[in-house]
């Protein structure tokens, strides 16, 4: 018998193959989706040098100074940390003295600031990585203020918790102070409020929660967006009120205000909280999540259809959570109308990880509720970094 040879359509070839890159791309863009995902709600402890000290000048004319190589976090008005030896010494810098931005080569611009202090460690030129919250340490050895640490009982465990008691002559019995850090900080980031709070008279609770290095881990390992981190300042709140608290105040940064307007929302104990003060807070996980993937170029149909896959049950374990995350609810804007706690909203025009477009509509729609402290300047949550004074005052009138 002949052979007999079958010669496809020239549309045929073209359609499969059309089938076929079709395919290929929507592969691509699910990756890319379910890897930008699983970034968002992985937890980094371990983070990577990301500055660069020239030189120190401990001789100088104007005291101890310190040369970094240029970069916008270096060049940022105000005082900050400086995490050396991997995280095993500290320091702390204060304002730019100078700067040389003339070169061509951006590895050869230079900038000088003020070496303020040297808390342990080797300070030596080579790879450092900064540190926003200023501070390291405990409130003890950070502020010098008294403290215990304490355990918090919570429906994963206990969580370790700062307890600073108020001044000795404080006329605010009963009145608490819970502190919320951000995501993938430390509870170092809430010691610059402690100093005020403990003046104003609070007792202030600064607990760890799931994730945290050295807090039991949820179930998935995996952080929430404040969709179960919630429980854990529900338990700090009971326990303020095991303790004696009549009435809290919430203080949250970042994805710490995430977190504190969940728990306004679904906990309970919300009854006790009479106040809020948020730094730089997520109002909408929306927005935030496309500007990140935009800063990091990631196509939006990617962006959006990692929103997606976390907040779906049958696609939940591409991301590694155990619960969908229903990315909607956190959308604070839309949701305007169920807020009942009068709060203080700082944020800066020039955040580069937290937009302030919804700090600012959520405060446009709630004028009743709202007070809004809009910076410029600062990057993010830097504000009392940029300037203290400013910070704690506008913090001192609200609680006041």
């Amino acid at each position: 018998m002949a052979e007999v040879r079958v010669v496809p359509r020239l549309g045929t070839v073209l359609a499969v193959g059309s089938v076929g890159v079709s395919v290929a791309a929507a592969l691509a863009s699910l990756g890319v989706a379910t890897y930008f995902a699983r970034r968002v709600v992985t937890p980094e402890h371990e983070k990577k040098d990301d500055t660069w000290i020239v030189s120190i000048d401990r001789d100088g004319p104007d005291a101890s100074t310190i040369t970094f190589v240029a970069a916008p976090h270096t060049l940022s008005p105000g005082r900050y940390g400086l995490w050396l030896d991997h995280g095993e010494g500290h320091a702390r810098v204060g304002d730019v003295i100078s700067s040389d931005l003339t070169p061509r080569r951006s590895v050869d611009r230079t900038v000088v600031r003020e070496l303020l202090d040297l808390d342990e460690g080797r300070l030596v030129p080579g790879p450092a990585r900064w540190n926003s919250y200023y501070y390291c340490g405990d409130p003890g050895t950070a502020v010098g203020l008294e403290f215990e640490n304490v355990h918090v009982p919570s429906d994963i465990g206990d969580l370790p918790a700062w307890l600073v008691p108020p001044r000795e002559e404080a006329e605010r019995p009963g009145e608490w102070a819970v502190l919320v850090h951000g995501r993938s900080a430390k509870r170092e980031e809430t010691i610059r409020a402690l100093p005020l709070l403990h003046d104003l008279g609070f007792t202030s609770l600064v607990p760890k929660y799931r994730n945290d290095q050295g807090a039991p881990p949820s179930a998935d390992g995996r952080y929430n967006l404040g969709l179960s981190e919630w429980r854990d300042i529900e338990a700090a709140i009971i326990y303020a009120v095991g303790r004696g608290a009549k009435q809290v105040t919430l203080l949250g940064w970042s994805m710490g205000g995430a977190i504190v307007l969940q728990t306004l929302d679904r906990s309970d104990f919300a009854q006790f909280v009479n106040r809020v003060v948020l730094d730089c807070p997520v109002i909408d996980w929306g927005v935030v999540l496309t500007h990140n993937a935009d800063l990091n170029k990631i196509p939006r149909a990617a962006s959006m259809l990692g929103k997606l896959l976390m907040g779906r049950k049958a696609t939940r374990h591409l991301v590694g959570v155990a619960e969908p995350l229903d990315i909607a609810v956190t959308n604070w804007v839309a949701r305007s109308d169920e807020l009942r706690h009068p709060m203080l909203l700082m944020h800066s025009r020039s955040d580069d990880v937290v937009p302030f477009g919804p700090s600012e509509a959520l405060a446009e729609k709630r004028p009743d509720l709202i007070t809004l402290d809009l910076w410029d300047g600062p990057l993010h949550c830097r504000e009392w970094n940029t300037d203290t004074q400013r910070w704690e005052q506008a913090v001192r009138d609200f609680l006041a």
